[in-house]
């Protein structure tokens, strides 16, 4: 069971981080008019969905370690 939950943890953070670059990168909209060109993104989206996927991969490196409690 622990090593299920390491992988899921790793497939799920690792595509949440390549979707975060993703729509980091990409232009949201764009228009073209002959020489004239717009373009407009929202970031702010972007930023939480690659921050959830480096707290998965983080997770996932966790999950088979030990923790001792005191």
């Amino acid at each position: 069971m622990n090593k299920t939950v390491k992988i899921t943890l790793s497939v799920t953070g690792f595509g949440l981080l390549v979707y975060g670059i993703y729509t980091l990168i990409a232009p949201e909209a764009s228009i073209s008019i002959g020489n004239f060109s717009l373009e407009a993104q929202d970031n702010t989206d972007a930023y939480i969905t690659i921050a959830f996927g480096l707290v998965a991969i983080v997770l996932s490196m966790l999950a088979g370690k030990n923790i001792k409690r005191f």
